[in-house]
């Protein structure tokens, strides 16, 4: 481990926390200031973040970096206790990234620019610190307050059934919730001593009925943020109510909030656990992916099938999380990143043409491309990234995944045939659901609704720039995957090495069968090693 003088990771928290405090007395009264100084807040943060990392971060190193542990409740043990490495600091510069394109994105909020904007900036802090907390009660903490933020931005700048979308959201993640404090105490209180430092409940044993508990109430609360079916139904209400800003924001960080937790608590932490419900998250991860795009199919909004999308393109996740190779985590990780992107551009995209249209039903929306051709070409480039065009991120972190569950050795191949063909079937169905969509939106019959001499324009040169801002990475990524994976790559390496080392170990508990005949079992291969003990005996 190493550390540094300065605190960067606690600045890099604080600065939009402040500066949020600070709206309420910036003389403002349209909102031009306060937009200025929310975007300006927005980059200096990621400036900061940018500049941290290019100076002081090691890419060779797969310990925790940035160090920094204080005291703050001592009477319940909460340490203000952070730190970054492979996981975490790639999904840092996407929030700041995303974050700070979501504002740009909100610049013709008129509707209560100070509390807009003072919860942008409050959620921009809490999603850093769920990336960077190394203390449970502090991860907890900022998962809540990250809650709040969103609950408000839907239900007052959102759609028409704002409020129901909202609440739904609120029930699912809060509930959801109560399975990380259920879980976490649990650990916390488990053994001899008592600790909230995660890289301390990592290390405890903790007996096998026990730890299964754990693992699934962790993969309750984090699989409704990912989300997994059947714990995703909050996701297509949210996106399709939430301004554009909002669902950037909810496609583009908060679903891999998910993932990563997933990595960091449930592998990490669980391994032993992780043996038994890994069949399981590939299963899942299936079933997201076909059940994702065929849901698509049937939507008629355009928010609501980019919404199937997500779920779908989030299966992917779950199956490299699942594969026990460097490569299937590798593939989750760039999947995540890449996702990110390709979902914000599009969200981003959906808000460009409702604002000329004022609609997200596509069937109302055809021949829009006759009057707005370049967003016709940008939404075209997010798709095909989308569908997994090579050259494009989206393909790159598909193929890991691929054949990272592929290669497993950890799998039977009939196992692997059926998980590998299933999820074909989902990126079949991708580029269809993805090509009509533009066909009907752009180049559909036009409605009689809708009268194309009222469309404003095409696509401004802010709306440009935002757009470009995401695609150029999506490109870079696709032609150069080294830009995100030497981030991680190490650390992946890692987790993949500590998850298979119990496996030979529950292995030899359960001769007969590794998992119960529901899935094909795990051929582990004998090692020499093993082999000679053996023959001792």
């Amino acid at each position: 481990m190493n550390s540094v003088e300065f605190p960067w990771l606690t600045a890099i928290i604080a600065l939009p926390l402040v500066a949020a405090l600070a709206i309420p007395i910036i003389p403002d009264k349209e909102g031009k200031t306060l937009r200025w100084y929310g975007l300006g807040v927005a980059i200096a943060d990621f400036a900061l973040m940018i500049y941290a990392f290019w100076s002081s971060y090691d890419f060779q190193s797969s310990t925790y970096q940035f160090i920094e542990k204080y005291s703050w409740v001592p009477q319940i043990g909460l340490n203000w206790s952070v730190a970054v490495d492979g996981l975490s600091m790639p999904l840092i510069l996407l929030t700041g990234l995303i974050n700070t394109l979501a504002i740009f994105a909100a610049w013709k909020v008129t509707n209560k620019p100070r509390l807009f904007y003072g919860l942008m900036l409050v959620m921009y802090s809490a999603q850093l610190g769920v990336f960077v907390a190394q203390d449970l009660l502090l991860f907890f903490l900022m998962w809540e307050i990250e809650l709040v933020p969103v609950y408000l931005l839907i239900s007052i700048w959102g759609g028409a059934n704002r409020r129901y979308a909202a609440t739904k959201f609120i029930l699912y993640t809060a509930a959801a919730s109560i399975f990380i404090l259920v879980a976490g105490f649990a650990m916390a209180f488990s053994g001899d001593t008592v600790t909230f430092d995660i890289a301390s409940l990592g290390m405890k044993q903790y007996p096998k009925a026990f730890e299964l508990l754990v693992y699934a109430g962790f993969l309750i609360a984090f699989g409704v943020k990912l989300p997994i079916f059947p714990l995703h139904t909050w996701l297509p209400d949210a996106h399709g109510e939430a301004s554009a800003p909002g669902s950037m924001i909810l496609a583009g960080v908060l679903l891999k909030m998910g993932g990563y937790a997933l990595i960091r608590f449930n592998i990490e932490m669980l391994p032993n656990a992780h043996v038994y419900f890994a069949p399981v998250l590939a299963i899942l991860g299936v079933v997201n992916i076909v059940y994702g795009a065929c849901c698509a199919f049937a939507q008629t909004n355009l928010k609501r099938r980019l919404a199937y999308s997500s779920i779908a393109h989030m299966g992917f996740v779950l199956i490299g999380l699942a594969s026990y190779t460097e490569l299937g985590i590798s593939g989750a990780m760039l999947q995540m990143v890449s996702h990110g992107l390709i979902a914000a551009s599009l969200f981003f995209l959906s808000g460009v043409t409702y604002e000329r249209t004022h609609t997200l039903i596509m069937d109302k929306m055809g021949g829009i491309g006759k009057v707005m051709p370049r967003t016709f070409a940008l939404y075209t480039a997010g798709a095909m990234a989308s569908l997994a065009l090579p050259g494009m991120s989206g393909f790159v972190g598909e193929l890991m995944v691929f054949l990272g569950i592929a290669t497993s050795d950890v799998y039977s191949s009939s196992f692997k045939v059926v998980v590998v063909l299933l999820s074909a079937v989902g990126v079949i169905l991708t580029p269809i659901y993805l090509l009509s969509m533009l066909r009907q939106v752009f180049y559909g019959k036009q409605s009689e609704e809708l009268h194309l001499d009222a469309v404003v324009a095409d696509v401004k040169p802010r709306e440009l720039f935002i757009t470009a801002c995401l695609l150029l990475p999506i490109i870079g990524i696709g032609l150069y995957p080294k830009l995100v994976t030497q981030t991680y790559d190490v650390k992946t390496v890692e987790v993949a090495t500590h998850a298979r080392q119990v496996l030979p170990v529950v292995a030899r508990q359960q001769p007969t069968s590794l998992y119960s005949q529901i899935f094909t079992a795990p051929t582990l291969a004998t090692t020499p090693i093993e082999s000679l003990v053996n023959i001792s005996k």
